[in-house]
């Protein structure tokens, strides 16, 4: 590659060659470009007001060279700077995770533990709205947002000059890594490409953000070691490749390292934005549909966590082949408009995601009614789900591979003869009622008689009064 850094954009004059080359800047990236598409790159830039400039040209000489108006600066070996440079392995050393007793972990006996546990869990910072966040910035830049926040479980924004819609979603538990930094990795890439599926995109590729400690510790290292390659497997397995990132490391409290938390955005296209799913429910009489299996995990869990003061593992399991048929035909029931409304299952499970599907999309600001309906839900689970398995793993356990859906009677046969055909488990679990209210059974027992009104201010409550108490 041969450059001329004279030729670079620059916000202060007299820099020199060495800084040019070297200092970090925000809002630039360097393209590859065919000379023949010069043109309509140039023209791209110019529609949208960025600025750009051709600095150099790719060679075949194996240099990387730097000029300044001409004069070359600095020259050396491509080989040297990439497969020459010096690299070295730390010590690297997991422990084991704790592993959570059953025994010690108290199930719900009726729908009043039920209820006050999914309370608990609506109040959690990872699960309450955001809505006190995103209302300070304007979301809605040059009304090119299909899908304002809280309303999908991406993201949706408008190509101008295109029929093609963008789908965004950023995911990432630093209580799952650090239980099982390659399963938590994974896990979080799962989460973000199902998330664009669901509101009907096709996951094209993948960034992330690695936050770990100090890598000089043996026991971070390992983590930051092991997180790496459970993103590689879950692309792999995703077909979603790696386009960008960044690392953070030496990140402490108080001397203690923090949790490994990689945070990974995946970005999907929508070819049709009018065809799209949004995550709550939009009419009575809708048929509510869990698609994937129906058991939860405590291990990893915000159930665990928030009602019970444990953090523990083994983390569920990941079946690749499951999560990418679920993910597809979620995509084509969207596309084909078979389904209108879908909703991922993640932190706090069931109970929590069929809570947030009854909120209407939630309020777009505090103190602002949702934008829509507010209405209730009457389900109940198969008394076979409950053999062998306990009630708040129903109710509150996390695994990958679930989402729900609701859809009129006649898209819900039709997404049944569908799912039999690819082997995903799908079962009506219930319908969409008019009545705020959220009723829960299991084989016919009632676990759970909310008002949604009481559950939705919990849900939109809980940052902002965090916030105002410092708590």
């Amino acid at each position: 590659m041969d450059i001329d850094v004279a030729r670079v954009p620059r916000r202060e004059p007299g820099m020199t060659a060495y800084e040019v080359v070297l200092s970090e800047s925000q809002e630039r990236m360097l393209a590859l470009v065919a000379p023949e598409r010069e043109a309509e790159v140039r023209e791209i830039c110019r529609r949208w007001g960025v600025e750009a400039a051709v600095i150099g040209r790719v060679t075949d000489d194996g240099l990387f060279r730097v000029r300044e108006e001409g004069r070359v600066v600095a020259e050396v070996s491509v080989e040297v700077l990439t497969r020459g440079a010096p690299t070295y392995t730390p010590p690297a050393h997991l422990p084991p995770p704790p592993v959570v007793d059953p025994a010690a972990v108290a199930d719900p006996r009726d729908r009043h533990e039920a209820g006050a546990a999914l309370r608990r869990l609506l109040a959690s910072p990872a699960i309450a709205s955001k809505a006190w966040v995103y209302s300070q910035f304007d979301h809605m830049v040059q009304t090119n947002t299909v899908l304002r926040p809280g309303s999908g479980d991406a993201a949706v924004v408008r190509v101008p000059g295109s029929r093609q819609a963008i789908a965004a979603a950023v995911d990432g538990n630093g209580r799952y890594t650090a239980l099982d930094p390659r399963r938590g990795a994974a896990l979080a890439v799962a989460e973000a490409a199902r998330n664009v599926s669901c509101v009907g995109g096709r996951p094209l590729g993948l960034t992330n953000c690695l936050n770990f400690g100090n890598p000089e510790h043996p026991e971070v290292y390992g983590q930051l070691s092991a997180a790496v390659d459970g993103l590689a497997e879950a692309c792999r397995e995703l077909g979603i490749p790696v386009v960008g990132g960044n690392v953070s490391l030496y990140n402490e409290t108080g001397g203690r390292d923090i949790d490994p938390t990689p945070v990974v955005g995946v970005v999907g296209v929508l070819e049709d934005p009018s065809r799209l799913a949004v995550n709550h429910f939009t009419d009575p009489g809708q048929v509510i549909l869990l698609l994937g299996p129906p058991r939860g995990f405590l291990g990893g869990s915000e159930y665990l966590k928030r009602v019970h003061g444990c953090v523990a593992g083994p983390l569920a399991p990941i079946d690749w082949e499951m999560e990418r048929r679920v993910q597809e035909l979620v995509r084509r029931a969207v596309a084909d408009g078979t389904v209108r409304v879908a909703h991922d299952l993640a932190e706090g499970g069931l109970a929590v995601a069929l809570s947030e599907m009854c909120f209407g999309g939630g309020s777009p600001a505090p103190g602002v009614p949702p934008a829509g309906a507010v209405l209730g839900a009457e389900v109940d689970l198969p008394s076979g789900w409950v053999h062998g398995c306990r009630v708040d793993e129903l109710l509150f356990g996390e695994a990958p591979s679930r989402v729900l859906l609701a859809t009129d009677p006649d898209g819900a046969r039709l997404l049944a003869e569908r799912a039999s055909a690819w082997e995903v488990p799908c079962t009506a679990i219930g319908r969409v009622i008019r009545e705020p209210r959220l009723r829960l059974r299991i084989g016919g027992r009632l676990w759970l008689d909310e008002p949604v009104g009481g559950l939705l201010r919990v849900w939109e409550e809980a940052i902002p009064c965090a916030l105002a108490t410092g708590g």
